[in-house]
């Protein structure tokens, strides 16, 4: 993999932060998308492999619930940028179906939306404190292409930046796509990353690289 990200627009050439088992030899990758304000360094400490950064560590300039166009060239940057490198890591010998997407914030809404517009099983989107993107959500149409994907939404019920009904919204189009989500919505009105979510991530983590079984806990 280079060291700087490809795709088009304000968000190619920027660094990519690298960390744990070298590709040729790993179960399994994970792309690790930072949050408005943060960097891809900051988000390795999460897990491992692969954190591209947003030029002006910002992924786009508005908040993710205006219309689409808005946030225009930089969201369609940041989209392409994420299939740039989930195409590297094929080309580079890792399937699909072993190529995980974790975000947080700005990063789980680029991450759910890449995912949703891909139309691709992938291993598994982990959104944490985040939805879809837009003004508007389009219900799912047509096949159920996630075929199982696992897919983590957690959020804090009261979250200051994150609509709690775009986070359902989302769980609804993502079933109705087939993927299989756990939905964990916290009490409280914190936006961050809690033990509880880390925890199902690393069960699902270890579950596509085929060292546990699947995720369990109760949906809220």
């Amino acid at each position: 993999m280079r060291d700087v990200t490809g795709g088009t627009g304000p968000h190619a050439g920027q660094p990519i932060a690298t960390a744990g088992t070298p590709l040729g030899e790993a179960a399994a990758a994970l792309i690790l998308v930072h949050g408005r304000g943060g960097d891809a360094g900051e988000i390795l400490g999460l897990a491992e492999l692969v954190a591209p950064q947003a030029s002006g560590n910002t992924w786009y300039p508005y908040r993710f619930t205006e219309p689409v166009a808005r946030n225009e060239p930089y969201l369609s940057s940041g989209l392409s940028v994420l299939g740039d490198l989930v195409d590297g890591l094929v080309r580079n010998g890792v399937a699909a179906e072993r190529i995980a997407l974790l975000g947080f914030s700005q990063g789980a809404c680029l991450a759910l939306e890449f995912a949703r517009r891909r139309a691709q099983r992938i291993g598994a989107v982990l959104g944490l404190s985040g939805g879809l993107i837009g003004d508007e959500i389009a219900p799912a149409s047509g096949q159920r292409i996630f075929a199982g994907m696992p897919v983590l939404l957690g959020c804090s019920e009261h979250d200051p930046h994150i609509p709690i009904g775009r986070v359902r919204e989302t769980d609804a189009v993502m079933q109705a796509l087939g993927a299989e989500v756990v939905t964990r919505i916290y009490p409280g009105s914190s936006h961050g990353i809690n033990e509880d979510e880390i925890g199902i991530a690393r069960q699902i983590l270890a579950r596509i690289a085929g060292t546990n079984s699947p995720a369990s806990g109760s949906r809220q």
